[in-house]
């Protein structure tokens, strides 16, 4: 199984367009310090020709654009993306899909809560009818999206996107509205939670002994924006466990028997984007990587 970090970070990338903020600063002004990075979006293969994408980033034209892997490689149209899979309705998960219209088929997987949310806004009603088949997923039920490549889907605690959110807005609940995916293919297994409120005991029963993880790296601690002076809302507020502090996901995990521990889906204040900060030294030497665009893994 081959793992294709399309996108590293989280909502708006880094630099995000209209932030200043010292990561965002130093991405534009010393990329070898703070490393530019798309929004979140993996693609896995077992044969390096036909590709599952999880999660469509809205940077998804670019992100296939410099990786050869996801060109056109027959006739005058044509996509080795047979399927997309969505493990929840975020906007930095979801609009990449409007860039998926052209006419290609694929189909596109999600538990019927997520695939529920993208029927709501008929903006989606561009990737035609016929062409993308919308197939709802069970949670725990196991399908192969690829020849070979089997995923089953499992509820981790979340809330809904930000564009569903209301007055009965619930944190941290488990439901089909965030979703972690066990990828396995050739008896290795990948676990991909790129959203998650927080470590349970039943999270780390499920990803344990698994040959690598991709995690929720939002924050380095539930403060960071309010700390950076960009925001006032917490990781928790977010839907997303810290690394760092009570509850964190380095600590959390830490006895959990896993192979490749690996931080995805990380926001442009995080600390540990600073290539040899004090900070990414000691997720690392926690025995974490912190991903950027076009890490590859090899399973």
């Amino acid at each position: 199984m081959r793992v294709l970090i399309l996108g590293s970070a989280a909502g708006g990338g880094l630099p995000q367009w209209n932030c200043r903020c010292p990561n965002c600063r130093l991405a534009r002004s010393e990329p070898d310090r703070v490393r530019p990075r798309t929004q979140s979006s993996i693609a896995v293969s077992t044969d390096g020709g036909d590709w599952l994408l999880v999660n469509a980033s809205p940077d998804i034209r670019q992100q296939l654009f410099d990786n050869p892997a996801m060109h056109p490689r027959e006739g005058l149209r044509h996509s080795p993306i047979r399927a997309v899979l969505l493990t929840n309705g975020d906007v930095d998960h979801v609009a990449g899909l409007l860039t998926l219209r052209e006419g290609q088929p694929y189909t596109l997987y999600g538990t019927g809560s997520i695939l529920g949310s993208v029927a709501e806004n008929r903006v989606f009603d561009v990737m035609a009818e016929g062409v993308v088949v919308r197939e709802a997923i069970t949670l725990g039920q196991r399908f192969e999206p690829l020849p070979g490549l089997a995923v089953t889907l499992f509820s981790v605690p979340g809330k809904v996107p930000l564009w569903l959110e209301d007055a009965d807005l619930e944190l941290g609940a488990e439901s089909e509205s965030t979703v972690g995916a066990m990828i396995e293919a050739g008896g290795r297994r990948l676990a991909y939670i790129p959203g998650c409120a927080r470590v349970t005991e039943d999270l780390k029963a499920r990803i344990a002994g698994v040959d690598a993880l991709l995690f929720d790296g939002t924050v380095l601690h539930d403060d960071d924006m309010i700390r950076a002076g960009v925001g006032t809302k917490t990781g928790w507020r977010m839907g997303h466990v810290p690394m760092r502090g009570d509850g964190g996901s380095v600590a959390g995990l830490k006895d959990v028997a896993i192979g490749s521990r690996v931080f995805v889906h990380i926001n442009n204040t995080n600390p540990v984007l600073v290539e040899g900060s004090p900070e990414r030294a000691a997720v690392e030497a926690d025995g974490w990587v912190v991903a950027h665009d076009g890490l590859t893994l090899s399973l």
